[in-house]
């Protein structure tokens, strides 16, 4: 009876001790995070790739043409990237994929204007030279931002990589400046609970280096990023961290978690970025309605903010062989239908359950 009343006892302050131990946990936890996020808070990160290009006057928009569309034609074959001339007044739009093109053809077509002299000789000059200041100065912003991380001993590609994030933004937040600011938020956390700093500093620093190429690559940029850094010889922990921030791979260590926290803090603070909660509740939307117009979807899940969409079918309805050609189907009607950054992994999930009762 002693001993029934003592192990009671016992019980009951295991869970107040657990209780508490859970309460202080959640305070320090809430308290690392806002302390983190209150010692590198930035402006409001804004700068996009500029696309539009001001004219003196429309009687330029002729002169760009040229004579039967030589002109376009040349600028357009130079650059790798489409000149629109419409109703815009006095202004002209380059379209292309590439933001560091982008950025090349702005400079050039910028400067053809101002010179006055446009015929495909002097267009492929000066694009010739827009590109070797725009490859310095990728040069320099990647070193630039290796030294604001506090980073040491990168490989001259990872530098490079991190300086064409300057052009590249993600709704509106400049991913060069989002990955200096990830790194620091890393190192904060990471001094707080314990962690290996170097590790946490290097892997958010270059968390989205797959960015810079994503868009001559196949793959989340995840994986990208983590196949350039195992190439150029970063450790593998930090090759994890790259690698899982976005759960494509299994995480490995507390720094990576650590890493998709910094990621995670960067990317939703206040201001970081331009989509709405309206405008994202509108996509997440979107894509679960292409899934359920299915035949034989039972329900539809957008997961990891919209990049994964989970589909529960019927099985009396759905046999394996269609699950299989169900995401095939589902994922060709996102690509035509949605416009959506990176790509969204389509998941079909048949479960069968057989359920008798013993009378």
């Amino acid at each position: 009876m002693v001993e029934v009343k003592a192990r009671q006892d016992m019980a009951r302050i295991i869970r107040q001790v657990e209780a508490d131990i859970k309460q202080e946990a959640d305070r320090k936890a809430r308290g690392i995070v806002v302390m983190a996020m209150q010692r590198v808070a930035s402006d409001q990160v804004s700068e996009t790739v500029v696309s539009a290009v001001p004219l003196p006057g429309d009687d330029m928009k002729g002169r760009i043409i040229g004579r039967q569309g030589r002109n376009i034609r040349a600028f357009e074959n130079a650059t790798g990237v489409d000149v629109i001339v419409d109703d815009t007044p006095e202004a002209i739009i380059l379209s292309g994929f590439d933001p560091v093109r982008r950025e090349i053809a702005r400079l050039a077509m910028s400067r053809l204007i101002t010179d006055g002299r446009i015929h495909p000789a002097r267009i492929e000059k000066l694009v010739n030279k827009a590109r070797e200041e725009v490859n310095q100065t990728i040069i320099e912003e990647g070193e630039q931002a290796v030294y604001e991380a506090g980073v040491r001993r990168l490989h001259p590609d990872i530098v490079k990589l991190l300086g064409r994030l300057k052009y590249r933004t993600s709704y509106g937040q400049n991913q060069r400046a989002h990955a200096i600011e990830a790194s620091r938020l890393a190192v904060i956390i990471a001094n707080e609970v314990g962690a290996d700093i170097e590790v946490c500093r290097e892997g958010a620093l270059l968390h989205d280096l797959g960015k810079a190429i994503d868009h001559e690559v196949e793959g989340p940029h995840a994986l990208i990023g983590a196949d350039v850094a195992k190439r150029c010889g970063v450790k593998p922990q930090i090759v994890n961290c790259i690698a899982s921030h976005h759960h494509e791979v299994e995480q490995e260590s507390l720094e990576a978690v650590i890493v998709e926290i910094a990621d995670a803090i960067s990317g939703a603070r206040p201001g970081a970025r331009r989509e709405s909660l309206e405008n994202y509740v509108k996509r997440i939307k979107a894509l679960e309605d292409v899934a359920n117009s299915f035949t034989g979807v039972e329900e539809s899940f957008a997961i990891q903010a919209g990049r994964e969409i989970r589909i529960i079918v019927r099985p009396e309805e759905v046999d394996d062989y269609q699950a299989i050609k169900m995401s095939k189907d589902i994922a060709r009607q996102v690509e035509e239908s949605l416009e959506y950054p990176g790509q969204i992994k389509v998941t079909v999930i048949r479960e069968t359950r057989a359920v008798d009762y013993a009378k």
